[in-house]
């Protein structure tokens, strides 16, 4: 077979919660939840390249990162490459990592569904969103959510997906330190330990925390006038555990022009969004040297309405 593309780079967004409600414990292990998630421009990049000897090469500007066949990437394109073991297909991958890791941002599952889409047309394996959709959601429950990205909906454990109707535009400010990290399982199995007595057990009360997350209205202007406050049940459990979530929290709620902040995911990051991006310079130049005398990374960013882009 004749292939029509010998190298591409592939952009790969992170994402935060603009809400996250833990909802119960579901039959196959699984929480079920009730979320928002948003798509962001910080982005990793994946260069990958053809090769003829059905290998995949897996290499990163980052020394931190386990580069062997537990990433997440190697997962994917080896998924991939099984469904065809008569083509003997190959590829060496470069991923330029600007997402910080085990951040609460789901670097590793945008950059699984990046592997799955920028192999799709390396590959010209013809595969349709609806098939790579489930090869992700075997990789991980938040990696289908970047094929579209944007604002969605995401119920389920995370891969019932339903567009969200308003394209919010705010920016954002990140906090991060690099030296924590927390694992989602661990935060899980300590919300659970503390709060299972609350947990739902029917579809139909899980149907109507939906419907009731569905009926708000997280537009522009509530987010303006403050009226919207950001839920994520797990910053209950991180918050009170964590000394960097709680400072970031604490240094966001004192920036007035911040109107709205939370921790995304399971943490540790934690973020503030703000109306306009003039408003967000400004706050950002104002305040990186008193994020970094707290230990922390700092990013400006800014919503994006769509997910995954082949350049």
């Amino acid at each position: 077979m004749e292939f029509k593309n010998i190298k591409i780079t592939v952009v790969s967004p992170a994402k935060i919660n603009l809400h996250l409600e833990v909802l119960g414990k579901r039959i196959d292990g699984y929480h079920e939840l009730a979320m928002i998630m948003q798509s962001i421009n910080l982005e990793d990049y994946l260069e990958i390249e053809l090769n003829t000897k059905g290998i995949i090469n897996l290499t990163s500007n980052n020394t931190e990162l386990d580069l062997k066949e537990d990433n997440l990437i190697i997962k994917a394109a080896n998924m991939l490459r099984n469904c065809h073991p008569e083509r003997n297909l190959g590829a060496n991958i470069f991923l330029n990592k600007n997402i910080p890791i085990g951040a609460g941002l789901a670097g590793g599952s945008s950059n699984a569904a990046s592997t799955l889409i920028g192999l799709n047309k390396l590959w010209a394996l013809n595969l349709d969103q609806s098939t790579l959709k489930n090869f992700a959601l075997k990789l991980g429950s938040d990696v289908p959510f970047f094929f579209d990205g944007g604002t969605q909906y995401c119920f389920g454990r995370g891969e019932v997906l339903e567009k969200y109707k308003f394209d919010l535009k705010l920016f954002l400010l990140i906090l991060k330190n690099p030296k924590v990290s927390l694992s989602t399982s661990e935060i899980y199995k300590k919300y659970s330990d503390k709060f299972k007595g609350n947990y739902l057990s029917s579809e139909f009360e899980y149907e109507c925390k939906r419907n009731n997350l569905r009926s708000k209205d997280f537009s522009h202007d509530n987010f303006l006038s403050r009226r919207i406050k950001i839920i994520n049940d797990l910053q209950k459990i991180v918050q009170n555990e964590n000394e960097s979530v709680s400072n970031a929290l604490k240094l966001l709620s004192q920036i007035k022009e911040c109107i709205s902040f939370s921790m995304s995911g399971s943490g540790p990051s934690c973020f503030g969004l703000f109306d306009n991006y003039e408003i967000a310079k400004n706050v950002y130049e104002k305040n990186k040297k008193l994020f970094l005398s707290y230990g922390y990374d700092s990013w400006l960013c800014e919503f994006q309405s769509d997910g995954i882009k082949i350049l």
